[in-house]
């Protein structure tokens, strides 16, 4: 229960703390960069004991190291943007609610049975998601038709939870979950630092000290956030879903009452009618 509380916790402090990083003048994409290389730092200080030279034969964990190192890097920026301009409440709702293509995916996958009550859940988390990523016409916390953001983090972070479900059970061999999870982080800063460097990156920034201390501290709640959902799946004994919906639903609530209470994000019929729906398709999903 322990690594579950943990796990709730980092994810809501990496949304607060992009909530106030403009306030102080953080480039965000920076800090993310700086953020991946202090996440393998703590993965590796703190378990590179477990290393064995046998890891690098045992199956196909290093492409999907890749993958999820791509992934994570394109939807933290996203979700970064994200949660500046749509609001921390709604992007929390987005990228939790998200479970529901894990969902899909596993049953896709895994053969797992599709009842009635399921189906419903699938669908009322893809209506709560939708209805909460509308935005009012008086609404001016959402700039720039910045909700497109909030279906693309909806799918990839999905899509991302399946595919460390998927590692933990079926690709991982001899590693360790918290190696795999500070090997994804620096393929994720590699890709960064591709990306910051890259000629196409015109409103790059100059490097600041302000910008790397931004990174050293997102960068542990971050960590710790995916190392602690993976021990999760085999420390509780729960069915995957079970694990994934508790965590997403405790984030959705957490985040939302800090971004309605803390932040004055504005609240709205549509939204809370998309919050509400997103709660009620986890009840169904974990029935």
């Amino acid at each position: 229960m322990m690594t579950l509380l943990l796990a709730i916790a980092c994810s809501c402090l990496i949304f607060i703390l992009f909530k106030v990083f403009p306030k102080f003048g953080v480039d965000t994409f920076q800090a993310i960069v700086f953020n991946y290389f202090v996440a393998f730092s703590s993965g590796w200080l703190l378990y590179h004991d477990q290393w064995k030279p046998s890891n690098w034969s045992s199956s196909d964990w290093p492409y999907f190291c890749v993958l999820t190192g791509i992934l994570l890097i394109s939807l933290f920026v996203l979700m970064g943007q994200s949660a500046q301009k749509n609001g921390m409440a709604m992007t929390s709702v987005a990228v939790k609610m998200s479970m529901a293509i894990s969902v899909i995916l596993m049953i896709f996958f895994y053969k797992e049975p599709v009842g009635w009550v399921k189906l419903a859940g699938i669908l009322s988390a893809l209506s709560g998601v939708i209805l909460a990523s509308m935005p009012d016409q008086k609404d001016t916390s959402i700039q720039n038709n910045a909700w497109w953001m909030l279906i693309v983090l909806f799918v990839g972070s999905g899509v991302l939870d399946f595919v460390l479900n998927y590692v933990q059970h079926a690709q991982l061999g001899t590693l360790t979950p918290s190696l795999f999870s500070a090997l994804s982080f620096l393929v994720a800063g590699f890709f960064g630092l591709l990306i910051y460097f890259s000629p196409l990156n015109k409103d790059r920034k100059p490097l600041h000290w302000k910008h790397a201390i931004a990174g050293i501290v997102l960068g542990v709640p971050n960590y710790f956030s995916i190392f602690f959902l993976m021990e999760s799946y085999t420390a509780l004994d729960w069915e995957n879903s079970t694990v994934l919906t508790t965590i997403n639903v405790s984030i959705v609530i957490i985040s939302s009452i800090i971004g309605f209470v803390v932040f004055k994000e504005k609240r709205s019929p549509l939204k809370l009618l998309g919050l509400l729906l997103a709660l009620f398709a986890i009840f169904l999903l974990v029935q």
